[in-house]
């Protein structure tokens, strides 16, 4: 399977685009003002306790607090206030663990969403390239989809040696023929927290391991003493910007081509391949096509596509996907498709054909939560089968955690996928205020960064001295004020002056870009 990663960095946004055999399948915005918040860690202050919701408010300094359950609170957990420090508690009571006005330090696991904020957990985690710390759990663990068990066993001995050669060392003893096995109590050996050894392990030798458990040590030291010095509510450590994280989470050997648009990220990004992954540094290279980047493999219209309820299917079928606060329901249509032979042969093979679909549209939408698939009913417990095995054999590509219900007699599927951050239509549209948000359009900020995409089109193509551009009262109006700085600086890059013009009969969504 040919597989790329295309990056596009402007001074406003970046965007990341996963693209398996000339198809896109993942879309990844970070936009500059709105950074996403998982796997921050804050210090953070108990602002209010909710006994009957086992729960709490924390400051974390953000307009909305985060929300604590306490599931999410180690039990034996430590409170920075100068230097003292708080006894373990064992009561799982939340009174018991919390207080208002409490300073604890919390980790985002999921970004705020619509009027809900930060989901928060006091079980701290450091991901690196291979490995992921847990300063509070002395275990280890192995990614699922690591499934040779002498692999596994293999990367679970190469943390107890390396800490049963620490402990060697510390006692002045011979550490050259030290081996460790995983019978061996994990605790009595990690004294300093536990690990998850992550999917990118695999085949990795254990000098490479061992970089990553001694990085992580020195960023869990330094992030320990900031914690100590800061006082609440303030961040402590910021995990790494988008196009370094892609490398990070999603390059592996099977990355044909990283293309990057930006100079001085792709450089960035070289440093840090040849410090992490130095396997997957010759696959970097800077983007200097005449074209923009996201249009090659027509990503900018896949994206436009993937905002639509509608997803068709090449047999002439469609499926219709639906938001709402509480799930999203798929819905499977025959559509135009007659087949050629019964009814029951037609339906079964739309609803094959629409397992696929569904698969990559989860990806490419970022659909998390409860999803609802509604399949065409299917008389034959064969096909029904079939059409469930073939959608969980699509699943399996999906980097997120899902699990997947049997296939009812209504035809129904139920699915659960891990949702960490906003869906793509979340992050790029808005209720509409013309239809009492029944339905949604593009932000004002996400047409101007359009709209500056669209100017630098324009200007390769057309030798035009000036430009003008023609768009609603809003979006005219955040170009000239929110954004003003950024159409100074694309003034600048382009060598031509920009003008701005209110069209009052055009739409949220509706510009013009005039050469002359």
């Amino acid at each position: 399977m040919s597989e790329e990663i295309l990056i596009n960095v402007s001074p406003q946004e970046t965007r990341v685009a996963i693209v398996e055999n000339g198809l896109l399948q993942e879309v990844h915005i970070e936009r500059t003002n709105k950074r996403g918040l998982v796997g921050n860690i804050f210090k953070g202050k108990v602002s209010r306790v909710l006994p009957g919701m086992q729960s709490a408010f924390i400051d974390i300094g953000l307009d909305r607090a985060g929300f604590l359950y306490v599931s999410d609170i180690v039990e034996a957990f430590n409170e920075v206030e100068g230097n003292q420090m708080i006894s373990p508690i064992q009561d799982p009571a939340i009174t018991s663990l919390l207080r208002e006005g409490q300073h604890i330090l919390v980790q985002v696991v999921k970004d705020p969403l619509g009027s809900k904020g930060a989901r928060l957990t006091t079980r701290i985690s450091l991901p690196s390239r291979y490995l992921v710390y847990i300063p509070d759990q002395p275990v280890i663990a192995v990614s699922q989809r690591i499934d040779d068990l002498a692999e596994r066993e293999r990367l679970q001995n190469i943390i107890l040696q390396y800490h049963q050669g620490e402990q060697k060392l510390a006692a002045g003893s011979d550490t050259s023929n030290v081996i460790m096995h995983t019978a061996v109590h994990q605790s009595q050996v990690l004294k300093k927290g536990g690990f998850i050894i992550r999917t990118a392990a695999e085949g990795i030798a254990d000098t490479e391991i061992y970089q990553d458990i001694e990085y992580l040590y020195k960023l869990w030291d330094s992030t320990s003493l900031l914690a100590r010095q800061a006082s609440a509510p303030d961040l402590i450590y910021e995990d790494l910007p988008l196009a370094i994280r892609t490398l990070r989470d999603l390059a592996h050997t099977g990355i044909e081509k990283i293309r990057i648009d930006s100079r001085e990220t792709c450089e960035r990004a070289i440093q840090f391949s040849r410090q992490f992954i130095p396997e997957c540094t010759g696959r970097i290279e800077q983007y200097n096509g005449e074209r923009p980047i996201m249009d090659m493999y027509s990503i900018e219209d896949e994206i436009q596509r993937s905002l639509n309820r509608k997803a068709p299917l090449k047999s002439g079928g469609h499926i219709v996907i639906d938001q709402t606060e509480a799930m999203t329901t798929v819905d499977v249509n025959t559509g135009a498709f007659v087949g050629h032979r019964n009814h029951e042969e037609t339906i079964y093979k739309t609803n094959l054909e629409a397992t696929q679909i569904i698969a990559r549209q989860l990806r490419l939408r970022n659909l998390g939560g409860i999803i609802i698939v509604d399949f065409i009913d299917m008389k034959s417990a064969d096909h029904r089968r079939q059409v469930l095995r073939a959608l969980e054999k699509h699943l399996e590509h999906d980097r997120s955690k899902y699990t997947i219900s049997e296939l009812t007699s209504l035809g129904l599927v139920q699915l659960t996928r891990k949702r960490t951050r906003e869906s793509l239509e979340h992050i790029l549209c808005e209720p509409c205020p013309a239809c009492s948000g029944r339905g949604k359009i593009k932000t004002t900020e996400t047409v101007c960064y359009e709209i500056f995409r669209e100017i630098l089109r324009e200007v390769k193509q057309f030798d035009a001295q000036k430009l003008l551009v023609v768009a609603s009262e809003k979006v005219i109006t955040m170009l000239m004020d929110d954004e003003s700085a950024n159409v100074a600086e694309l003034e600048e890059f382009i060598g031509k002056p920009i003008t701005l013009q209110i069209e009052p009969e055009y739409s949220q969504e509706q510009y013009d870009i005039v050469p002359y």
